[in-house]
């Protein structure tokens, strides 16, 4: 008997109002809870696929180009013009802080046929070892402020900062209807290592998937605008379709 009342007082103690662990324990909770596919049903369900997606839409040879940590005045316009120039589409992982203070070009690349990606509040690439209650503030904070920017256009994928996923941090993007977007090709353009370099890396990863990162913000993207503007003629030249990212 004695035995069975300590088991019941051991079981309140450790039991939260509504099934609901407090924020910083959620993850470490999470197996004990798991629902369909490996989901924390301590979080809202996803309403989307929770995977990384690396791979296009569409089908055949296909590039992605991403374009991270904006929208700069200085150097989102020259990206979409850039765009414009060779007719191909592409998807930019905005800040919250960025996109606030720029709607205007946040409008701007929707009004273009470009496509919206929240990559938090505080670009935050160690995200994947703070409490759950901090990651879903990244996202969902940064999510209201680009929708304000953006007027409610869709914002169809997060990017964790520095590919900082954590399973909690995937179900909180794809409950909001984002998938969570991954990449193949990475040339370090953010580390200025020279035009030339940049184009160099991105040539030879390209055959690893479609999906490439490259940034528009963040600091100074020269490089990265003159490699865009030779590598969007290349790949055309190639035989390349722009592409998105799957969203489904």
């Amino acid at each position: 008997m004695a035995a069975i009342v300590l088991a019941l007082a051991w079981t309140a103690a450790f039991s939260f109002p509504g099934g609901r662990a407090p924020g910083h324990l959620r993850s470490e909770t999470a197996a004990a809870r798991g629902g369909p596919s490996g989901e924390d049903v301590s979080l809202p369900r996803p309403v989307v696929d929770m995977a990384i997606v690396r791979e296009s839409e569409d089908p055949g040879k296909t590039v992605n180009i991403t374009l991270d940590d904006g929208p700069s005045p200085r150097w989102t316009p020259k990206a979409l013009e850039l765009l414009r120039q060779y007719k191909a589409k592409a998807t930019f992982c905005v800040t919250g802080p960025n996109a606030a203070a720029h709607p205007d070009l946040i409008r701007r690349i929707v009004a273009e046929g470009h496509r919206l990606c929240d990559h938090s509040i505080s670009h935050d690439s160690t995200m994947d070892h703070k409490p759950v209650a901090y990651q879903e503030k990244e996202i969902l904070d940064a999510k209201r402020m680009i929708d304000k920017a953006s007027g409610g256009a869709r914002l169809w994928y997060y990017r964790a900062p520095g590919g900082a996923f954590t399973p909690q941090s995937r179900q909180i993007a794809a409950a909001h209807g984002m998938r969570n977007l991954g990449w193949n090709v990475d040339p370090s353009d953010y580390e200025q290592p020279g035009t030339n370099r940049i184009i160099r890396a991105v040539q030879q990863q390209i055959e690893k998937g479609p999906t490439v990162l490259l940034h528009d913000g963040g600091g100074n993207r020269a490089q990265s605008m003159e490699a865009l503007g030779r590598l969007l003629p290349w790949f055309t030249e190639r035989g390349y379709t722009f592409s998105f990212p799957e969203a489904g």
